[in-house]
């Protein structure tokens, strides 16, 4: 499709929105390094691939929080970095660096978080000077899908194809006089690779539906699908109440027939290996969503 004069579809193909655009290219398979270099072996901080698995996942009634796929990905977009020391954190609420009051439960120096910047700000230090390809910088942000009660991961992009000088992961405390406590092998950063300048390149623009008939008809195909399935969930011995759910998203497919193009269920990143065989998977790294679709 392409616009004339008066901004109507004439024709031809828009390389935005338009169904017949080309698919992105999938990466997986690439080898593209992601180098973590220690600085210093005591520093008993772990890299690992970010499990599919939240705890408050599983718990939902019938774990139906696994029915939602956008969800169980974004949970595996990237790697943890775990916590070594068990600590437990309260701010008074006020400004000073002493205003953070720091307990470590177990284990010996060096401890792997301060109170650095005050404001209630807890800061780790990463003992890694990461490099990524030319390009890609790290997002180094909180665990995704993973709450905390008072407490509020901050983000940070960092250029790791250049710089030569290590980050921190703050989190800012929210609620004044409430002990909060991290454990080992809890996750503290999770890191997400991206190209630099890849959002800049987008040329961002809200259409009216009608400019896609395709779409359009899709999107109404989709939408009386899910009155009917709703209205039929109230009725007991229906094939809806029998299903549960529609699974057309989980299996790639809408309800038109269309198919999702390199639909994936679930995200394989690879471990950070270390030659001395510190190399090693965490228990809820091994876990994929159990879904009967």
């Amino acid at each position: 499709m392409r616009r004339g004069p008066n901004g109507r579809v004439t024709g031809g193909v828009d390389p935005v929105g338009d169904a017949a655009r080309p698919v992105a290219p999938n990466l997986a398979g690439r080898d593209m390094p992601l180098v973590a270099y220690r600085l210093d072996r005591r520093e008993g901080l772990r890299l690992v691939p970010a499990p599919v698995h939240r705890d408050w996942i599983a718990g939902t009634r019938n774990q139906f929080a696994k029915r939602c796929l956008p969800l169980l990905i974004a949970n595996q977009a990237g790697w943890f970095v775990l916590n070594s020391h068990p600590l437990r954190v309260t701010w008074t609420g006020g400004d000073q660096l002493d205003d953070l009051r720091l307990e470590w439960l177990a284990g010996e120096p060096p401890y792997p978080a301060v109170s650095h910047f005050g404001y209630g700000i807890l800061t780790w230090h990463l003992p890694f000077i990461f490099r990524t390809p030319p390009g890609v910088d790290l997002l180094a942000r909180g665990p995704s899908n993973w709450p905390r009660d008072g407490i509020s991961a901050l983000e940070g992009i960092i250029e790791t194809d250049w710089a030569q000088a290590t980050f921190t992961m703050n989190w800012k405390v929210t609620r004044p006089d409430l002990p909060i406590r991290f454990d080992v092998g809890e996750p503290i950063c999770m890191l997400v690779p991206q190209r630099r300048g890849e959002l800049e390149a987008y040329r961002p623009e809200v259409r009216p539906i009608q400019d896609d008939p395709e779409l359009e008809q899709g999107y109404r195909t989709w939408s009386e699908s899910r009155q009917r399935h709703n209205r039929e969930l109230r009725e007991l011995g229906s094939e809806a109440a029998k299903r549960g759910w529609e699974k057309h998203y989980f299996r790639g497919a809408a309800p038109s027939g269309a198919q999702g193009p390199d639909h994936r269920t679930a995200l394989r990143l690879r471990e950070f290996y270390e030659p001395d065989g510190d190399s090693r998977r965490s228990a809820a790294g091994d876990r994929q969503p159990k879904i009967d679709i």
